[in-house]
């Protein structure tokens, strides 16, 4: 009985053993499968940035602004006396040039010829009314000393004073007569008042004018102006205001249709800001602007280019490293990005001119020329060196 015993205790501790061993097994084949596979470390790679090295220089400013080729003079050209017009000039045509002075349409006149002849005729009945008042009054000034009374007359009627005085307002009242007739006489005759180009032409032979009526449009061929509107800062750029009021100041002139360039200059400069843009025109001048080769014609938009003082502490970037944003991105000596807002000073055909932050006026600095949106400040960066 004892050994049928000892058996069982035997057998249940061998159960109790083998349980335990392949719980243990199990855990660990467990443990083993659920462990992450080990992989290799690989290092990110920097990615190539395209940049220029530049460095603080001094450059000449350049102000760059947008206007309208406008003439000196323009003017709506009116009859300045009725009546129907029986001649016109071969000149007084649309898009012609004409002369100072050069009658452009003749008006019937004989009206103002009949009155100018009656106003000579006044004049001279007036003259010889006048010499016999002259006359006259020698006569009574004569008759008075021989009659041997002392000091002056009671009257200023005795020596026939008043009628003369009278008389002589008679020809001086027909002598301004006459000159108003022999005005309306002329101005009869339809003339340019400045060598001008023919914009329009509003009469036709046979047309009747009344005092005012509009004969024609006219501009004057002498020059043209171009007002440009300038900020604060554009106006920074320039030389002081006496150096740019004498004239000389060159200023290049370009057309935005065709980019056709003239050589004008700066004519003067408004004191006054605009109540709406707030801003200030300079005011931009080319003489005989249709005697040019090309001719610039009135009313073409241009683009004008101003040469302005000098700057120093400037870099000159192309016009891609600014961003959508106003930035500027660079490299610093760590081979990282770094960026700062700015406003360029002024432009030059494809490049752009900014002033640096205080940190990077001493030394040279590697800048982006394409920025892109996706770079952060401070990513790890290869910088290229390119020629723009």
């Amino acid at each position: 009985m004892k050994k049928y015993r000892s058996s069982i205790l035997f057998f249940a501790a061998a159960c109790v053993i083998l349980f335990v061993t392949v719980m243990v097994i199990q855990q660990q084949m467990q443990a083993k499968a659920n462990r992450p596979i080990p992989t290799k470390k690989e290092s990110i790679a920097s990615p190539d940035v395209s940049v220029i090295s530049v460095s603080p220089a001094s450059y000449f400013s350049e102000v760059s602004a947008f206007g309208s080729a406008d003439p000196h003079f323009s003017i709506s050209l009116t009859s300045q006396v009725a009546g129907q017009i029986e001649q016109i000039s071969a000149d007084f045509e649309n898009g012609k040039r004409v002369k100072k002075g050069i009658t452009l349409a003749q008006l019937e006149n004989s009206n103002y010829q009949a009155a100018v002849e009656s106003a000579r005729q006044i004049l001279s009945a007036a003259k010889v009314s006048l010499l016999e008042e002259e006359r006259q009054g020698m006569q009574a000034l004569a008759e008075w000393q021989s009659s041997g009374l002392k000091g002056e007359p009671d009257s200023d009627l005795v020596l026939r004073k008043p009628q003369l005085e009278a008389a002589k307002a008679s020809v001086k009242n027909a002598q301004a007569s006459l000159k108003s007739a022999e005005k309306d006489l002329a101005r009869s005759m339809i003339k340019a008042p400045f060598d001008a180009l023919i914009i329009n032409r509003a009469v036709s032979l046979g047309s009747y004018v009344q005092t005012g009526t509009e004969v024609a449009t006219l501009y004057s061929t002498d020059r043209v102006e171009i007002s440009v509107a300038l900020s604060s800062n554009e106006w920074q750029n320039l030389p002081p205001l006496s150096e740019l009021n004498e004239g000389s100041w060159p200023v290049t002139i370009s057309s935005v249709e065709n980019q056709q360039q003239w050589n004008g200059f700066v004519l003067r400069a408004e004191q006054s800001l605009d109540a709406q843009t707030r801003q200030r025109s300079l005011i931009v001048a080319l003489k005989n602007p249709l005697d040019q080769k090309p001719a610039l014609y009135p009313g073409t938009f241009v683009n004008v280019h101003i040469s302005g003082r000098k700057v120093d502490g400037l870099w000159k970037l192309p016009t891609s490293a600014l961003s959508q944003r106003g930035e500027i991105w660079y490299v610093d000596k760590n081979n990282t990005l770094a960026k700062f807002s700015t406003t360029p000073l002024f432009t030059r055909t494809g490049f752009i001119f900014v002033e640096p932050p205080e940190d990077l006026k001493s030394d040279r600095a590697n800048v982006l020329i394409n920025p892109l949106d996706s770079y952060l400040n401070g990513m790890d960066v290869k910088p290229v060196e390119v020629t723009p």
